[in-house]
């Protein structure tokens, strides 16, 4: 069994993981809120976005200078003396890093074709980046590659990490990803007409789309025992549609399966499913249908994204943290916030959550569904 040993977090709910879980229960997001600028169209919008002042990039590493490398550097801060103690035990060849992103640096890449930036560098935006900069940054000889598979892509850096630890080619595997605000992302999505104009609600009446968030996480696997486990993790490819999640959510279905059965669980053993929720209409309808089929209306279950904005490629290690805090300090489950507009009540009935509640079962499904049918679903559990 491969076990989790530190998380590091920072996104809208707060500026490392002691935040992060003191807002989670507040349910309350300081970095949620209206930014100008973002849209080619220039309105306000909402966003979720870090207000911290990030650590610096030396010169020495100019090529990787971009705010999303400065996000990981924020998470590395948090699990720094785990990763100073593996590297001392396990040697730098043993350590591997894997991250995910669906934009790496991409915003600077803009601001230097809209401003000719003096300072730009390819490699800022260059999707492998991620993991060459931890890699680099830590002294690292071990495997390092970064993982794009839009909304999932830290997910599976998750689930690949895990791999190379089983696969003997690790010992301990730094694990997640980043994603930072940038202007070609948020206007695809409105072109989509998939951008919600106010705070998204996830299973609300009228929702109308997401709200993109920035964040980052990173988290630590060992073999060593922990009291946090990685107890399954299940992942398919329906390719159905580029943008479109399957009619029946065959895909979706088959990784949720595919998690229970190597954690050797019921549905009934899951405490909490962290949903993908990302607020449009389509997604919330297929996802609250795959959750009916397998658990019917019996897990509590809730989507955090109004909380921490969807952070595309860092949205997978975002809410596996989010698991593993619920975990860690026995927080209580964070509900769906209807305050703003009624549940949808054509849903198939899942299970969402309309108040706070405690943990019955310390086991935790987090789902992170993206485009091109890339599924992916991550349990979590916390060991007796």
């Amino acid at each position: 069994m491969i076990f989790i040993s530190a998380v590091g977090m920072i996104n809208a709910l707060g500026n490392n993981a002691r935040e992060v879980a003191a807002n989670l229960t507040r349910g309350f997001s300081p970095g949620m809120r209206a930014r100008a600028g973002w849209l080619q169209s220039n309105p306000d919008a909402f966003f979720g976005g870090v207000e911290a002042e990030l650590p610096v990039i030396s010169d020495t590493f100019a090529e990787h200078r971009s705010r999303n490398n400065q996000l990981l550097l924020a998470a590395l801060a948090q699990i720094q003396p785990q990763v100073d103690d593996a590297i001392a035990r396990y040697g730098r060849e043993r350590i591997a890093v894997v991250m995910g992103t669906s934009t790496s640096g991409l915003d600077e890449g803009d601001k230097h074709v809209s401003q000719q930036h003096p300072q730009w560098r390819y490699a800022q935006q260059e999707l492998g980046d991620p993991s060459r900069f931890l890699s680099h940054w830590l002294a690292l000889d071990g495997p390092a590659f970064t993982l794009s598979t839009a909304c999932s892509s830290s997910a599976r850096a998750i689930i690949s990490g895990r791999r190379l630890i089983e696969a003997g080619l690790a010992d301990v595997a730094i694990v997640g990803g980043a994603d930072t605000l940038s202007r070609m992302p948020i206007n695809g999505f409105n072109s989509l007409e998939s951008l919600s104009p106010s705070r998204c609600q996830p299973f609300g009446r009228d929702r109308s789309g997401i709200t993109i968030g920035e964040g980052a996480g990173l988290m630590l696997l060992t073999r060593e025992p922990q009291p946090i486990a990685l107890l399954g993790v299940g992942e398919s490819s329906d390719a159905w549609h580029m943008s479109a999640p399957h009619p029946e959510g065959e895909g979706a279905i088959r990784a949720i399966q595919q998690a229970l059965q190597e954690a050797k669980l019921a549905p009934q053993d899951v405490g909490y499913i962290n949903m993908h929720g990302t607020a449009t209409p389509l997604n919330d309808k297929i996802e609250s249908q795959v959750v009916n089929h397998i658990f019917g209306d019996a897990v509590p279950c809730s989507s955090t994204k109004h909380l921490t904005g969807h952070t595309l490629g860092a949205a997978g290690i975002t809410e596996a943290g989010i698991a593993m805090l619920i975990l860690q300090h026995n927080l209580p489950l964070p509900p769906q916030d209807f305050s703003q507009m009624p549940v949808d009540d054509t849903l198939l009935p899942c299970g969402l959550l309309h108040n706070a509640a405690p943990l019955a079962r310390p086991v935790i499904l987090s789902n992170s569904f993206a485009f091109g049918g890339n599924n992916t679903s991550i349990l979590l559990g916390r060991c007796s």
